[in-house]
């Protein structure tokens, strides 16, 4: 005699999930009139993109001089909107900490513009400062310098607040103020945090100061866009394994410099 054995709770509901996302899933192609076959079947065009563009034309490299330029004020943006983006994310995780700034009027005010500037899209913020300040390099440094605040200060607020409490408790009792307590117990506690999150944050503005270069923030995305718009397609190749490069030397460099600062307990 066979005995019937129901399915367990957490059986069904996984199964309940799942056909809960099919159905969103189905819906949202219906309502799309997407066809999933197409991301296995819209791609034939491809192989002609990738004829027209191999081999890469390498001798734009040394034929123009606009292209070391390029390279310049890629790592230029991207450097200084990590330091200047660095340093004001900083100041305002400290007034934005609760263990370093008491007064709630201040406090909330810097939350919440932390929270608008990591809400609004990169893409957003560099038409405004094209339309602000023109074309170029200036207006996508100013870009990385929003983000940068954004992202990072909402971070470094958190580190700040998450540091030892019994260091500063220590320090209060033999009647330091408030500037020695940040200086002495919070600081020596947060600096290699920053360090390691600000070169982090190099990492990521030069991967998106080529983006923003597309958008006419200059650097050597706007050369790609450039040389796609006019089709020279073995061009912007070249340009795409310059920008590879790039990214990994820029990579790999930060890695170093982050290994002899921290890794090495240079910044204790």
């Amino acid at each position: 005699m066979k005995y019937y054995i129901p399915p367990s709770r957490r059986y069904r509901q996984k199964a309940a999930l799942f056909s809960l996302l099919a159905l969103v899933l189905a819906g949202l192609c219906l309502y799309l009139d997407f066809n999933p076959l197409m991301l296995f079947t819209e791609f034939h065009y491809l192989g002609d993109l990738l004829k027209s563009m191999t081999p890469p034309d390498f001798n734009l490299v040394w034929r123009s001089k606009d292209i070391p330029m390029a390279v310049a004020e890629t790592v230029s943006m991207a450097f200084l909107g990590t330091l200047f983006g660095g340093v004001l994310a900083i100041v305002l995780a400290f007034l934005a900490a609760s263990n370093t700034m008491p007064f709630r009027v201040v406090r909330i005010p810097v939350r919440l513009l932390l929270v608008l500037l990591r809400a609004i899209p990169a893409l957003i913020v560099i038409l405004v400062f094209v339309v602000s300040v023109g074309l170029g390099a200036f207006a996508g440094m100013l870009t990385l310098v929003i983000g940068t605040i954004g992202t990072f200060g909402q971070l470094f607020m958190e580190v700040i607040e998450n540091t030892e409490s019994a260091p500063a408790e220590a320090i209060y009792s033999v009647g330091a103020s408030r500037w020695q307590v940040i200086r002495y117990a919070i600081l020596p506690q947060a600096v290699p945090s920053f360090i390691a999150n600000l070169f982090y944050s190099f990492d990521v503005n030069i991967r998106a100061s080529i983006g923003l270069g597309i958008f006419g923030g200059g650097g050597i995305g706007f050369r790609l866009f450039l040389a796609m718009r006019v089709l020279h397609y073995r061009d912007a190749l070249a340009l795409v394994c310059l920008t590879i490069i790039l990214i990994v030397l820029m990579e790999r460099l930060s890695d170093a410099l982050r290994g002899r600062l921290i890794g090495r307990g240079t910044l204790k």
